[in-house]
């Protein structure tokens, strides 16, 4: 069974560290946000089953957020953590299209507990998005197939992984302990080169008769897929 995607959208570098680091502890696959810019992308190219939202973030209110990602027809979980405790504020969450609402400080025991009823809740996969389209790049999440430019990728099982991996998350970096936890699990040496010879691999499939480079390295910080 696929782990649960979760997306924390939250702006304190320390509750985004103690979430992450619980919620990847238990299994589910963990993104990390600090503003609401390109939400909607994110949310459009990841299927993600729930997204931990902050109310108070630097460049947007968490429940104007909510109305956003409804109007848009996500039909993501969304469970709003924030320092607001007012019945009102609650009510206005939820109104807005949280589906939860939990204040600050919070037990980790009960956050969890929230999260699976609704995880419970959250609509099949076989209902979401069944490609990632980037550019001239698009990955069919039901056949595990993909294509550049019309043209067939003849992909392996973790080659496809790999690439899928790094197109829910377009534009943005990734380190080489994200991309072993996100697409080989934790039971990899963490230094082994096997990202680099699978980059490198899935670079020759990608980038052919003049194509732009797709995957990226930033030097010392790790790699991204971001079409120009």
């Amino acid at each position: 069974m696929t782990a649960d995607r979760i997306l924390i959208v939250e702006d304190d570098a320390e509750i985004a560290a103690l979430l992450s680091g619980g919620l990847t502890a238990e299994g589910y696959h963990v993104d990390l946000a600090d503003c609401g810019e390109g939400l909607d992308q994110r949310l459009s190219a990841g299927a993600y089953d729930l997204v931990v939202l902050d109310r108070m973030l630097p460049d947007a209110d968490g429940a104007e957020l909510c109305q956003v990602i409804r109007a848009a027809g996500h039909d993501v979980m969304i469970l709003m953590l924030t320092a607001k405790d007012a019945l009102s504020e609650k009510l206005e969450g939820l109104g807005a299209g949280a589906d939860d609402y939990m204040t600050k400080p919070f037990a980790f025991e009960e956050l969890l507990a929230r999260i699976a009823v609704l995880l419970r809740r959250a609509p099949a996969r076989d209902d979401r998005p069944a490609r990632i389209v980037i550019g001239d790049l698009c990955l069919d999440l039901n056949t595990k197939t993909a294509t550049r430019r019309d043209r067939d990728l003849e992909l392996t099982a973790t080659e496809f992984s790999l690439l899928r991996f790094l197109a829910e998350r377009p534009d943005r970096v990734q380190s080489r302990i994200d991309i072993l936890k996100g697409v080989w699990g934790y039971n990899f040496d963490p230094q082994t080169n096997i990202v680099e010879v699978y980059i490198a691999y899935l670079r020759k499939k990608l980038d052919k008769d003049g194509d732009t480079q797709l995957i990226r390295n930033q030097r010392g910080f790790g790699y991204l897929l971001s079409m120009p």
